[in-house]
């Protein structure tokens, strides 16, 4: 059987037993899991290596590109504003980024953007991947384009601009860039090793991305003007390219964050805690309620899968998650299979990153496995 490092406390040893069996298969090349339980640890393991030939061990510092996780991070970000009276969800979103009223986008709120519900899933053609990494330019771009479908009307997942949009909001708020502000209140008062923007101080930490096998289809099949085919392909996201410096370096406070499992966990403790970490209130009830508040429910337009979203994260649903628990519970995942979960009727945060993607665009077998290990400990 493969061995993992860390520690699991009493009655959860069967989450290291569910990564080292995934381990010893193959299926999982390296990866990190961490579970707290009102803000405290009670599993942190990690195992496995970050280099295909196995030459490499996955160590307690590795951290990797966990996609979508990074916007769970965008989102507790916007909340610590909400929560401080500097930004209200149902304000329109042109009061404080006046520009983005252009060509009928007055009336789209501050919640359209964190429920992926604004109409502006992706970016009009021409759009290169190099293209996003330019936030001024990309943002200017976003203001003055058109919505795709009447906004609040249903979800279209915001799979690589949430970032830019909400950090926009940030910025014009607060004056600091996403990146500048997450790392200034959240990332650094918290001692979370997770970066949207990683600077090359940390690129011998990280570990490179094994991608998952290419799915064979043919794009001329499909209607080149769809809401699914423009929030995929405007622009294209290039797995290989998430190891150059300028992916690593851009914040893209949509997918390009780096973390590992300990830190997501530590960072999304403050949801699972009801607001209060270390003995500190960081949100208030009420604007943790707020994450509850349901937008859309249904197929979602822009990945065509059914959806769930509330304020800046996904809520409960038995076909696209069904190893998230229900009730007052919150959660999301990265293509590939990361995945972060807070339960806050328990008090628990499930975290897992890991290297080797595995296919699809929300979860995995892995993922489902370790949450159900988990849950099952405190059932």
């Amino acid at each position: 059987m493969a061995t993992t490092e860390g520690f699991c406390a009493d009655g959860f040893e069967p989450v290291r037993d569910a990564l080292e069996k995934q381990l010893e298969s193959g299926e999982e090349l390296g990866a990190s899991i961490c579970v707290t339980v009102d803000g405290e640890p009670v599993v942190d393991i990690w195992g496995g290596h970050t280099d295909q030939d196995r030459t490499t061990p996955w160590t307690e510092d590795t951290i990797v590109n966990v996609f979508s996780i990074t916007k769970t991070m965008t989102a507790l970000s916007a909340l610590l504003l909400v929560d401080r009276g500097l930004l209200d969800l149902d304000e329109k979103v042109a009061h404080y980024w006046p520009e983005f009223a252009a060509n009928g986008k007055a009336d789209i709120e501050i919640r359209h953007l964190l429920s992926h519900t604004s109409g502006v899933s992706g970016w009009e053609r021409p759009m290169e991947l190099a293209d996003i990494y330019d936030h001024d330019s990309a943002v200017a771009r976003l203001a003055s384009q058109a919505p795709w479908w009447e906004p609040g009307t249903a979800s279209g997942y915001h799979a690589l601009n949430y970032g830019h949009l909400v950090g926009e909001v940030i910025r014009r708020i607060d004056g600091r860039t996403l990146g500048r502000f997450f790392a200034d209140e959240l990332a650094g008062p918290l001692g979370a090793d997770f970066h949207i923007g990683t600077g090359p101080e940390y690129f011998a930490r990280i570990a490179p991305l094994v991608p998952p096998p290419a799915v064979e289809f043919d794009m001329a099949t499909l209607d080149q003007d769809s809401i699914l085919v423009k929030t995929l392909t405007c622009p294209l996201l290039d797995y290989e390219r998430t190891s150059d410096p300028e992916w690593r370096q851009a914040e893209i406070g949509a997918v390009n964050g780096h973390g590992n499992a300990r830190s997501i966990a530590r960072l999304q403790s403050i949801v699972s805690g009801g607001g209060v970490l270390d003995g500190k209130t960081w949100l208030s009830p009420d604007t943790v309620d707020a994450i509850f508040r349901q937008q859309a429910d249904g197929i979602d337009l822009g990945i065509l899968t059914p959806l769930r979203f509330g304020i800046g994260y996904g809520l409960p649903h038995a076909q696209t998650a069904p190893a998230v628990p229900d009730g007052r519970v919150c959660w999301w995942a990265g293509v590939g299979g990361s995945f972060v979960v807070n339960d806050l009727d328990r008090g628990i945060t499930f975290a897992y990153a890991m290297n080797r993607m595995a296919p699809g665009l929300i979860g995995s077998d892995r993922a489902d496995a370790y949450l159900g290990a988990a849950f099952g400990a405190v059932a």
